[in-house]
Protein backbone atom coordinates (compact mmCIF):
# COMPACT_ATOMS: atom_id res chain seq x y z
CA UNK A 1 0.00 0.00 0.00
CA UNK A 2 1.48 3.18 -0.91
CA UNK A 3 2.12 6.56 1.17
CA UNK A 4 -0.36 8.34 0.01
CA UNK A 5 -3.43 5.34 0.06
CA UNK A 6 -2.51 4.89 4.05
CA UNK A 7 -2.89 8.72 4.97
CA UNK A 8 -6.06 8.80 2.73
CA UNK A 9 -7.81 5.69 4.76
CA UNK A 10 -6.53 7.00 8.25
CA UNK A 11 -8.11 10.22 7.03
CA UNK A 12 -11.26 8.73 6.74
CA UNK A 13 -11.05 7.19 10.19
CA UNK A 14 -10.16 10.28 11.67
CA UNK A 15 -12.11 12.67 10.07
CA UNK A 16 -15.32 10.17 10.35
CA UNK A 17 -15.60 9.34 6.67
CA UNK A 18 -15.52 5.60 6.92
CA UNK A 19 -14.85 3.08 9.98
CA UNK A 20 -14.25 -0.85 10.08
CA UNK A 21 -17.14 -2.78 10.17
CA UNK A 22 -17.81 -4.03 13.83
CA UNK A 23 -14.63 -2.49 15.24
CA UNK A 24 -15.41 -3.15 18.73
CA UNK A 25 -14.78 -7.03 18.21
CA UNK A 26 -11.64 -6.45 16.01
CA UNK A 27 -13.32 -5.46 12.74
CA UNK A 28 -14.65 -7.57 9.49
CA UNK A 29 -12.29 -7.96 6.51
CA UNK A 30 -13.29 -5.81 3.48
CA UNK A 31 -16.63 -5.14 4.76
CA UNK A 32 -16.85 -1.03 6.13
CA UNK A 33 -19.19 1.29 7.36
CA UNK A 34 -19.83 5.16 6.66
CA UNK A 35 -19.47 7.39 8.99
CA UNK A 36 -21.25 11.13 9.42
CA UNK A 37 -19.24 12.69 6.61
CA UNK A 38 -18.97 9.42 4.59
CA UNK A 39 -22.89 8.59 4.16
CA UNK A 40 -23.46 12.61 3.45
CA UNK A 41 -20.76 12.82 0.41
CA UNK A 42 -22.00 9.09 -0.56
CA UNK A 43 -25.63 10.35 -0.97
CA UNK A 44 -24.53 13.12 -2.87
CA UNK A 45 -22.54 11.26 -5.43
CA UNK A 46 -25.63 9.02 -5.82
CA UNK A 47 -28.03 11.92 -6.35
CA UNK A 48 -25.67 13.19 -9.70
CA UNK A 49 -25.82 10.28 -11.16
CA UNK A 50 -29.59 10.20 -10.47
CA UNK A 51 -30.12 13.25 -11.82
CA UNK A 52 -28.00 12.80 -14.44
CA UNK A 53 -28.98 9.64 -15.64
CA UNK A 54 -32.96 10.24 -15.04
CA UNK A 55 -33.52 13.78 -14.61
CA UNK A 56 -31.44 14.44 -17.49
CA UNK A 57 -32.50 11.82 -20.05
CA UNK A 58 -36.47 12.04 -20.74
CA UNK A 59 -36.55 8.54 -21.87
CA UNK A 60 -35.05 7.00 -18.83
CA UNK A 61 -36.30 5.79 -15.57
CA UNK A 62 -35.70 4.69 -12.29
CA UNK A 63 -36.20 1.07 -10.19
CA UNK A 64 -35.49 -0.59 -6.84
CA UNK A 65 -35.56 -4.12 -7.19
CA UNK A 66 -35.21 -6.19 -4.56
CA UNK A 67 -31.98 -7.84 -3.07
CA UNK A 68 -33.59 -11.81 -3.34
CA UNK A 69 -35.26 -12.71 -6.31
CA UNK A 70 -35.72 -15.98 -7.43
CA UNK A 71 -33.55 -18.44 -7.91
CA UNK A 72 -34.38 -19.21 -11.45
CA UNK A 73 -33.45 -15.69 -12.48
CA UNK A 74 -30.18 -17.10 -11.73
CA UNK A 75 -30.22 -19.69 -13.47
CA UNK A 76 -31.10 -17.82 -16.46
CA UNK A 77 -28.19 -15.41 -16.11
CA UNK A 78 -25.74 -17.67 -15.91
CA UNK A 79 -24.68 -16.66 -12.64
CA UNK A 80 -25.23 -20.34 -11.15
CA UNK A 81 -22.89 -22.01 -13.66
CA UNK A 82 -20.69 -19.14 -14.67
CA UNK A 83 -19.90 -16.58 -12.20
CA UNK A 84 -16.84 -18.13 -10.99
CA UNK A 85 -13.24 -16.30 -10.75
CA UNK A 86 -10.16 -18.29 -11.18
CA UNK A 87 -8.53 -18.52 -8.05
CA UNK A 88 -5.09 -19.41 -7.27
CA UNK A 89 -3.29 -20.25 -3.64
CA UNK A 90 0.27 -20.17 -3.08
CA UNK A 91 1.76 -23.18 -1.13
CA UNK A 92 4.18 -20.95 1.06
CA UNK A 93 2.20 -18.09 2.23
CA UNK A 94 -1.23 -19.55 1.95
CA UNK A 95 -2.78 -16.87 0.65
CA UNK A 96 -5.81 -16.54 -2.19
CA UNK A 97 -5.26 -14.47 -5.35
CA UNK A 98 -7.38 -14.25 -8.51
CA UNK A 99 -4.69 -15.67 -11.15
CA UNK A 100 -5.81 -12.91 -13.77
CA UNK A 101 -5.05 -10.37 -11.30
CA UNK A 102 -1.39 -11.38 -10.83
CA UNK A 103 -1.26 -11.51 -14.88
CA UNK A 104 -2.78 -7.89 -14.83
CA UNK A 105 -0.51 -6.92 -12.26
CA UNK A 106 2.73 -8.16 -14.13
CA UNK A 107 1.30 -6.57 -17.14
CA UNK A 108 1.20 -3.18 -14.98
CA UNK A 109 4.77 -3.81 -14.36
CA UNK A 110 6.52 -3.79 -17.46
CA UNK A 111 3.52 -0.50 -18.57
CA UNK A 112 5.49 1.05 -15.43
CA UNK A 113 8.84 0.42 -17.45
CA UNK A 114 7.84 1.63 -20.34
CA UNK A 115 5.89 5.34 -18.79
CA UNK A 116 10.06 5.32 -17.51
CA UNK A 117 11.57 4.95 -20.11
CA UNK A 118 9.45 7.39 -21.82
CA UNK A 119 9.39 10.08 -19.37
CA UNK A 120 13.48 10.27 -19.21
CA UNK A 121 13.10 9.96 -23.07
CA UNK A 122 10.78 13.49 -23.00
CA UNK A 123 13.45 15.19 -20.76
CA UNK A 124 15.88 14.48 -22.46
CA UNK A 125 15.17 15.13 -26.27
CA UNK A 126 12.46 18.37 -25.07
CA UNK A 127 9.94 19.65 -27.74
CA UNK A 128 11.47 17.20 -30.39
CA UNK A 129 10.72 14.47 -28.55
CA UNK A 130 7.53 12.55 -30.67
CA UNK A 131 6.01 9.38 -27.78
CA UNK A 132 4.82 6.86 -30.73
CA UNK A 133 7.95 6.90 -33.16
CA UNK A 134 10.00 6.77 -29.67
CA UNK A 135 8.12 3.68 -28.46
CA UNK A 136 8.38 2.01 -31.85
CA UNK A 137 12.03 2.24 -32.87
CA UNK A 138 13.44 2.06 -28.95
CA UNK A 139 14.21 -1.69 -28.48
CA UNK A 140 14.07 -2.06 -25.13
CA UNK A 141 10.56 0.05 -25.05
CA UNK A 142 9.48 -2.01 -28.39
CA UNK A 143 10.41 -5.41 -26.43
CA UNK A 144 8.32 -4.48 -23.91
CA UNK A 145 4.99 -3.33 -25.83
CA UNK A 146 5.56 -6.39 -27.60
CA UNK A 147 5.83 -8.60 -24.38
CA UNK A 148 2.56 -6.35 -23.07
CA UNK A 149 0.86 -7.64 -26.12
CA UNK A 150 1.47 -11.14 -25.93
CA UNK A 151 0.87 -11.83 -22.35
CA UNK A 152 -2.54 -9.96 -22.55
CA UNK A 153 -3.57 -11.61 -25.54
CA UNK A 154 -2.77 -15.01 -24.31
CA UNK A 155 -4.41 -13.97 -20.81
CA UNK A 156 -7.84 -13.30 -23.21
CA UNK A 157 -7.54 -16.27 -24.41
CA UNK A 158 -7.39 -18.66 -21.78
CA UNK A 159 -9.98 -16.20 -19.58
CA UNK A 160 -12.30 -16.29 -22.42
CA UNK A 161 -11.64 -20.80 -23.71
CA UNK A 162 -12.10 -21.08 -19.59
CA UNK A 163 -8.19 -22.56 -20.05
CA UNK A 164 -7.54 -22.66 -16.42
CA UNK A 165 -4.21 -24.32 -17.00
CA UNK A 166 -3.28 -22.36 -19.42
CA UNK A 167 -3.53 -19.04 -16.85
CA UNK A 168 -1.48 -21.67 -14.64
CA UNK A 169 1.09 -21.46 -17.10
CA UNK A 170 1.26 -18.10 -18.05
CA UNK A 171 2.36 -17.47 -13.98
CA UNK A 172 4.53 -20.65 -14.05
CA UNK A 173 6.07 -18.92 -17.39
CA UNK A 174 6.11 -15.09 -16.45
CA UNK A 175 7.78 -16.30 -12.98
CA UNK A 176 5.38 -14.03 -10.93
CA UNK A 177 5.55 -14.56 -7.57
CA UNK A 178 3.51 -13.84 -4.83
CA UNK A 179 3.01 -10.06 -3.68
CA UNK A 180 3.48 -10.83 0.23
CA UNK A 181 6.19 -13.55 0.11
CA UNK A 182 7.83 -13.92 -3.25
CA UNK A 183 6.94 -17.29 -3.46
CA UNK A 184 6.73 -19.09 -6.72
CA UNK A 185 5.23 -22.59 -4.93
CA UNK A 186 1.45 -22.22 -6.92
CA UNK A 187 -1.20 -24.25 -7.05
CA UNK A 188 -3.21 -25.50 -9.74
CA UNK A 189 -5.90 -22.52 -10.99
CA UNK A 190 -9.58 -23.67 -9.92
CA UNK A 191 -12.59 -21.89 -10.67
CA UNK A 192 -14.65 -20.20 -7.99
CA UNK A 193 -18.12 -18.98 -7.80
CA UNK A 194 -18.89 -15.68 -6.41
CA UNK A 195 -22.05 -16.06 -5.21
CA UNK A 196 -23.83 -16.05 -1.87
CA UNK A 197 -26.34 -18.10 -0.66
CA UNK A 198 -29.05 -18.09 1.70
CA UNK A 199 -32.35 -20.34 2.57
CA UNK A 200 -35.74 -18.72 2.45
CA UNK A 201 -37.77 -20.80 5.34
CA UNK A 202 -39.28 -23.97 4.87
CA UNK A 203 -41.39 -24.94 2.16
CA UNK A 204 -43.21 -29.01 2.56
CA UNK A 205 -39.98 -29.78 4.52
CA UNK A 206 -37.79 -28.31 2.00
CA UNK A 207 -35.48 -25.59 2.08
CA UNK A 208 -35.30 -23.13 -1.15
CA UNK A 209 -31.92 -22.00 -1.75
CA UNK A 210 -31.85 -18.09 -2.62
CA UNK A 211 -28.77 -15.84 -3.83
CA UNK A 212 -27.91 -12.38 -2.57
CA UNK A 213 -27.78 -10.64 -5.80
CA UNK A 214 -24.20 -10.36 -6.83
CA UNK A 215 -25.61 -7.42 -9.27
CA UNK A 216 -28.77 -4.91 -9.80
CA UNK A 217 -29.13 -5.35 -13.51
CA UNK A 218 -31.05 -8.71 -13.44
CA UNK A 219 -33.82 -7.01 -11.38
CA UNK A 220 -33.88 -4.54 -14.75
CA UNK A 221 -34.20 -7.20 -17.06
CA UNK A 222 -37.07 -8.76 -15.15
CA UNK A 223 -39.21 -5.61 -15.22
CA UNK A 224 -38.42 -4.57 -18.63
CA UNK A 225 -41.99 -4.90 -19.44
CA UNK A 226 -43.71 -3.81 -16.48
CA UNK A 227 -41.53 -0.53 -16.71
CA UNK A 228 -42.37 -0.36 -20.55
CA UNK A 229 -46.12 -0.66 -20.23
CA UNK A 230 -46.42 1.50 -17.39
CA UNK A 231 -44.29 4.35 -18.46
CA UNK A 232 -45.50 3.85 -22.01
CA UNK A 233 -41.95 4.05 -22.99
CA UNK A 234 -40.60 4.08 -26.95
CA UNK A 235 -37.49 2.46 -27.90
CA UNK A 236 -34.89 3.54 -27.48
CA UNK A 237 -35.54 3.89 -23.47
CA UNK A 238 -33.47 2.85 -19.96
CA UNK A 239 -34.27 1.83 -16.85
CA UNK A 240 -31.73 3.19 -14.09
CA UNK A 241 -31.37 1.71 -10.70
CA UNK A 242 -28.64 1.93 -7.83
CA UNK A 243 -28.52 -0.97 -4.60
CA UNK A 244 -26.33 -2.84 -3.32
CA UNK A 245 -24.86 -6.11 -4.69
CA UNK A 246 -22.78 -9.04 -3.12
CA UNK A 247 -19.68 -10.95 -4.02
CA UNK A 248 -17.65 -13.56 -2.57
CA UNK A 249 -14.85 -11.83 -3.87
CA UNK A 250 -11.53 -14.53 -3.75
CA UNK A 251 -9.39 -11.88 -2.09
CA UNK A 252 -11.06 -7.95 -1.30
CA UNK A 253 -8.65 -5.73 -0.88
CA UNK A 254 -7.37 -1.83 -1.44
CA UNK A 255 -10.09 -0.52 1.83
CA UNK A 256 -13.16 0.52 -0.12
CA UNK A 257 -11.94 -0.78 -3.67
CA UNK A 258 -13.01 -4.21 -3.72
CA UNK A 259 -15.75 -5.46 -1.23
CA UNK A 260 -18.25 -8.47 -0.45
CA UNK A 261 -20.67 -6.18 -0.13
CA UNK A 262 -20.85 -2.84 -2.23
CA UNK A 263 -23.49 -0.54 -3.97
CA UNK A 264 -23.78 0.14 -8.09
CA UNK A 265 -25.57 2.62 -10.02
CA UNK A 266 -26.40 1.15 -13.21
CA UNK A 267 -28.54 1.94 -15.72
CA UNK A 268 -30.28 -0.38 -18.95
CA UNK A 269 -30.91 0.96 -22.18
CA UNK A 270 -32.68 -0.89 -24.43
CA UNK A 271 -32.50 -0.48 -28.51
CA UNK A 272 -33.53 -1.62 -31.45
CA UNK A 273 -31.61 -4.99 -33.07
CA UNK A 274 -28.50 -3.05 -35.05
CA UNK A 275 -28.41 -0.23 -33.72
CA UNK A 276 -26.24 -0.65 -30.14
CA UNK A 277 -23.10 0.49 -31.38
CA UNK A 278 -24.46 3.95 -31.87
CA UNK A 279 -25.77 3.61 -28.22
CA UNK A 280 -22.69 2.44 -26.84
CA UNK A 281 -21.10 4.41 -28.43
CA UNK A 282 -22.69 7.55 -27.38
CA UNK A 283 -22.73 6.42 -23.51
CA UNK A 284 -19.35 5.58 -24.05
CA UNK A 285 -18.69 9.35 -24.43
CA UNK A 286 -21.63 11.06 -21.75
CA UNK A 287 -20.17 8.52 -19.12
CA UNK A 288 -16.73 10.14 -19.62
CA UNK A 289 -17.96 13.34 -19.34
CA UNK A 290 -20.00 12.94 -16.15
CA UNK A 291 -15.91 11.88 -14.85
CA UNK A 292 -14.33 15.17 -16.10
CA UNK A 293 -17.76 17.46 -15.19
CA UNK A 294 -16.28 16.70 -11.88
CA UNK A 295 -13.19 18.30 -12.40
CA UNK A 296 -10.84 15.14 -12.74
CA UNK A 297 -7.99 15.81 -15.10
CA UNK A 298 -7.85 13.91 -18.06
CA UNK A 299 -4.80 12.11 -17.95
CA UNK A 300 -6.47 10.48 -14.67
CA UNK A 301 -8.70 8.75 -16.91
CA UNK A 302 -8.44 6.54 -19.52
CA UNK A 303 -10.72 3.87 -21.74
CA UNK A 304 -10.03 0.34 -21.63
CA UNK A 305 -11.31 -2.07 -24.15
CA UNK A 306 -12.14 -5.42 -23.36
CA UNK A 307 -9.55 -8.14 -24.14
CA UNK A 308 -11.97 -11.65 -23.68
CA UNK A 309 -15.74 -10.44 -23.50
CA UNK A 310 -18.23 -11.71 -21.26
CA UNK A 311 -20.49 -14.28 -23.29
CA UNK A 312 -23.26 -12.37 -23.50
CA UNK A 313 -21.48 -8.97 -24.67
CA UNK A 314 -20.05 -7.70 -27.85
CA UNK A 315 -18.63 -4.59 -26.93
CA UNK A 316 -17.80 -3.41 -23.65
CA UNK A 317 -15.09 -0.84 -22.01
CA UNK A 318 -13.76 0.23 -18.92
CA UNK A 319 -13.54 3.81 -17.74
CA UNK A 320 -10.32 3.49 -15.70
CA UNK A 321 -9.13 5.93 -12.65
CA UNK A 322 -5.49 6.29 -11.60
CA UNK A 323 -5.64 5.17 -8.29
CA UNK A 324 -2.95 5.96 -5.61
CA UNK A 325 -1.86 1.98 -6.61
CA UNK A 326 -2.56 2.35 -10.30
CA UNK A 327 -5.46 2.33 -13.25
CA UNK A 328 -7.75 0.41 -12.15
CA UNK A 329 -11.34 -0.30 -13.23
CA UNK A 330 -13.58 2.54 -11.95
CA UNK A 331 -16.88 2.11 -14.66
CA UNK A 332 -18.08 -0.19 -17.48
CA UNK A 333 -19.67 0.08 -20.38
CA UNK A 334 -21.19 -2.99 -22.30
CA UNK A 335 -23.14 -3.88 -25.39
CA UNK A 336 -24.91 -6.80 -23.75
CA UNK A 337 -26.94 -7.91 -27.07
CA UNK A 338 -30.23 -9.65 -26.17
CA UNK A 339 -28.92 -12.49 -23.99
CA UNK A 340 -30.52 -11.41 -20.97
CA UNK A 341 -34.07 -10.70 -22.42
CA UNK A 342 -33.81 -14.12 -24.48
CA UNK A 343 -32.51 -16.11 -21.72
CA UNK A 344 -35.43 -14.76 -18.99
CA UNK A 345 -37.96 -15.50 -21.50
CA UNK A 346 -36.94 -18.75 -22.15
CA UNK A 347 -36.72 -19.40 -18.47
CA UNK A 348 -39.67 -17.91 -17.36
CA UNK A 349 -41.96 -18.96 -20.46
CA UNK A 350 -43.13 -15.24 -20.62
CA UNK A 351 -42.58 -13.38 -23.79
CA UNK A 352 -40.19 -10.32 -23.27
CA UNK A 353 -40.60 -8.17 -26.51
CA UNK A 354 -41.49 -4.87 -27.98
CA UNK A 355 -43.61 -3.86 -30.16
CA UNK A 356 -41.90 -1.33 -32.28
CA UNK A 357 -44.72 0.52 -34.12
CA UNK A 358 -41.99 2.14 -36.48
CA UNK A 359 -41.05 -0.19 -38.03
CA UNK A 360 -44.33 -2.39 -37.30
CA UNK A 361 -42.57 -5.52 -35.74
CA UNK A 362 -41.88 -7.30 -32.51
CA UNK A 363 -38.52 -8.12 -30.96
CA UNK A 364 -36.10 -8.53 -28.66
CA UNK A 365 -34.59 -5.94 -27.63
CA UNK A 366 -30.74 -5.32 -27.47
CA UNK A 367 -29.06 -3.83 -24.12
CA UNK A 368 -26.39 -1.17 -23.84
CA UNK A 369 -25.35 -1.07 -20.56
CA UNK A 370 -23.31 1.47 -17.61
CA UNK A 371 -22.77 0.37 -14.59
CA UNK A 372 -20.35 2.39 -12.45
CA UNK A 373 -19.14 1.06 -8.35
CA UNK A 374 -20.30 4.05 -6.10
CA UNK A 375 -18.06 2.85 -2.84
CA UNK A 376 -15.02 2.92 -6.58
CA UNK A 377 -16.42 6.43 -7.00
CA UNK A 378 -16.32 7.34 -3.33
CA UNK A 379 -12.70 6.50 -3.56
CA UNK A 380 -11.76 8.05 -6.52
CA UNK A 381 -13.07 11.47 -5.54
CA UNK A 382 -11.38 11.06 -1.84
CA UNK A 383 -7.65 10.04 -4.06
CA UNK A 384 -8.53 13.12 -6.38
CA UNK A 385 -9.52 15.60 -3.76
CA UNK A 386 -7.32 14.63 -0.64
CA UNK A 387 -4.12 16.89 -0.80
CA UNK A 388 -1.64 18.52 1.20
CA UNK A 389 -0.56 22.33 0.45
CA UNK A 390 0.87 25.64 2.04
CA UNK A 391 -0.94 28.14 3.15
CA UNK A 392 -0.21 31.25 5.49
CA UNK A 393 -0.93 31.08 9.23
CA UNK A 394 -2.05 34.07 11.60
CA UNK A 395 1.69 35.37 11.46
CA UNK A 396 1.76 35.07 7.96
CA UNK A 397 4.08 32.35 7.43
CA UNK A 398 3.65 29.71 5.48
CA UNK A 399 2.22 26.08 7.29
CA UNK A 400 1.18 22.75 5.81
CA UNK A 401 -2.66 21.86 5.70
CA UNK A 402 -4.47 19.00 4.92
CA UNK A 403 -7.28 19.77 2.72
CA UNK A 404 -10.07 17.94 1.12
CA UNK A 405 -10.95 19.36 -2.32
CA UNK A 406 -13.87 17.87 -3.14
CA UNK A 407 -16.47 19.35 -5.55
CA UNK A 408 -18.56 21.80 -3.86
CA UNK A 409 -22.03 20.02 -4.87
CA UNK A 410 -20.47 16.70 -3.57
CA UNK A 411 -19.43 18.15 -0.47
CA UNK A 412 -20.95 16.47 2.94
CA UNK A 413 -20.77 19.56 4.24
CA UNK A 414 -21.52 22.83 2.14
CA UNK A 415 -20.68 25.86 4.72
CA UNK A 416 -19.53 26.00 8.16
CA UNK A 417 -21.27 28.90 10.64
CA UNK A 418 -17.98 29.88 13.14
CA UNK A 419 -18.54 33.02 15.55
CA UNK A 420 -14.85 34.30 16.25
CA UNK A 421 -14.41 33.18 19.73
CA UNK A 422 -16.30 31.14 21.57
CA UNK A 423 -17.09 32.68 25.16
CA UNK A 424 -18.82 35.74 23.40
CA UNK A 425 -22.64 35.38 23.85
CA UNK A 426 -23.77 37.79 21.37
CA UNK A 427 -21.29 36.07 19.02
CA UNK A 428 -22.24 32.59 19.40
CA UNK A 429 -26.23 33.77 19.38
CA UNK A 430 -25.95 35.87 15.76
CA UNK A 431 -24.21 32.62 14.58
CA UNK A 432 -26.28 30.22 15.79
CA UNK A 433 -29.17 32.48 14.01
CA UNK A 434 -27.46 32.38 10.92
CA UNK A 435 -26.86 28.53 11.44
CA UNK A 436 -30.22 27.58 12.01
CA UNK A 437 -31.37 29.42 9.16
CA UNK A 438 -29.26 28.08 6.62
CA UNK A 439 -29.97 24.01 7.63
CA UNK A 440 -33.17 24.79 6.29
CA UNK A 441 -30.94 24.65 2.63
CA UNK A 442 -28.32 22.64 2.87
CA UNK A 443 -26.20 21.00 4.87
CA UNK A 444 -23.78 22.96 7.15
CA UNK A 445 -22.33 22.73 10.49
CA UNK A 446 -21.82 25.05 13.46
CA UNK A 447 -18.69 25.07 15.21
CA UNK A 448 -17.40 27.17 17.77
CA UNK A 449 -14.33 24.79 19.67
CA UNK A 450 -10.83 25.89 19.62
CA UNK A 451 -9.12 28.87 17.42
CA UNK A 452 -10.64 30.02 14.28
CA UNK A 453 -7.41 28.82 12.77
CA UNK A 454 -7.98 25.34 13.77
CA UNK A 455 -11.70 25.46 12.99
CA UNK A 456 -10.45 26.33 9.51
CA UNK A 457 -7.70 23.61 9.11
CA UNK A 458 -10.87 21.04 10.74
CA UNK A 459 -13.19 22.36 7.93
CA UNK A 460 -10.26 22.07 5.04
CA UNK A 461 -9.72 18.61 6.51
CA UNK A 462 -13.41 17.38 5.81
CA UNK A 463 -14.04 19.31 2.91
CA UNK A 464 -16.20 21.97 3.73
CA UNK A 465 -15.90 24.46 0.59
CA UNK A 466 -17.03 28.01 2.58
CA UNK A 467 -16.55 29.20 5.98
CA UNK A 468 -19.15 32.08 7.21
CA UNK A 469 -17.64 34.16 9.86
CA UNK A 470 -19.11 35.73 12.39
CA UNK A 471 -17.17 38.98 14.12
CA UNK A 472 -17.84 41.63 16.62
CA UNK A 473 -18.23 43.63 13.38
CA UNK A 474 -21.43 41.69 12.46
CA UNK A 475 -23.07 43.07 15.26
CA UNK A 476 -23.10 46.13 13.65
CA UNK A 477 -23.02 45.82 10.01
CA UNK A 478 -25.17 42.79 9.61
CA UNK A 479 -22.30 41.16 7.47
CA UNK A 480 -20.08 37.97 7.42
CA UNK A 481 -16.73 37.02 6.67
CA UNK A 482 -17.02 34.44 4.12
CA UNK A 483 -14.21 32.41 3.12
CA UNK A 484 -13.46 30.00 0.29
CA UNK A 485 -11.81 26.37 1.09
CA UNK A 486 -9.88 26.14 -2.08
CA UNK A 487 -8.08 29.93 -2.94
CA UNK A 488 -9.17 30.82 0.99
CA UNK A 489 -10.09 34.13 -0.32
CA UNK A 490 -11.89 35.98 2.16
CA UNK A 491 -15.30 38.02 1.46
CA UNK A 492 -17.58 40.55 3.28
CA UNK A 493 -21.21 39.87 2.49
CA UNK A 494 -24.58 40.74 4.07
CA UNK A 495 -26.19 38.41 6.11
CA UNK A 496 -28.97 38.56 4.35
CA UNK A 497 -26.72 37.14 1.22
CA UNK A 498 -25.21 34.05 2.66
CA UNK A 499 -28.24 31.47 1.89
CA UNK A 500 -27.78 32.60 -1.30
CA UNK A 501 -24.08 33.10 -2.22
CA UNK A 502 -23.57 29.30 -1.05
CA UNK A 503 -26.79 27.74 -2.64
CA UNK A 504 -25.48 29.05 -6.05
CA UNK A 505 -21.68 28.00 -5.57
CA UNK A 506 -22.49 24.86 -4.01
CA UNK A 507 -25.38 23.66 -6.36
CA UNK A 508 -25.77 20.61 -8.39
CA UNK A 509 -27.46 22.90 -11.43
CA UNK A 510 -23.22 23.82 -12.49
CA UNK A 511 -22.07 20.21 -12.54
CA UNK A 512 -25.22 19.12 -14.77
CA UNK A 513 -24.91 21.65 -16.88
CA UNK A 514 -21.27 20.44 -17.86
CA UNK A 515 -23.22 17.39 -19.78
Amino acid sequence: MSEVFKQIVSHCKEYGYIFQSSEIYDGLAAAYDYGPYGVLLKNNIREYWWKSMVQLHDNISGLDAAIFMHPETWKASGHVDAFNDPLIDNKDSKKRYRADVLIEEYIEKIRGKVDKEVSKAARRFGSDFVEEKFKKEHPRVSGYLQKIEAVRAEMARCMTEGDLQGLGKLINELEIADPASGSRNWTEVRQFNLMFSTQLGSVAGKEEKLYLRPETAQGIFVNFLNVANTTRARIPFGIAQTGKAFRNEIIARQFIFRMREFEQMEMQYFVRPGQEMEWYNYWKEFRMKWHLALGTPMEKLRYHDHDNLAHYANAAVDIEFEFPFGFKELEGIHSRTDFDLKRHQEFSGKKLQYFDSEINESYVPYVVETSIGLDRMFLALLSQAYQEDEVPDSEGKSSKRLVLKLPPALAPVKCAVLPLVKNKPELTQKATEIFNDLRYSFDCQYDEKDTIGRRYRRQDAIGTPYCVTVDFDSLEDNAVTIRERDTLEQHRIPIAEVEKVVREKTSMYHLLKKL
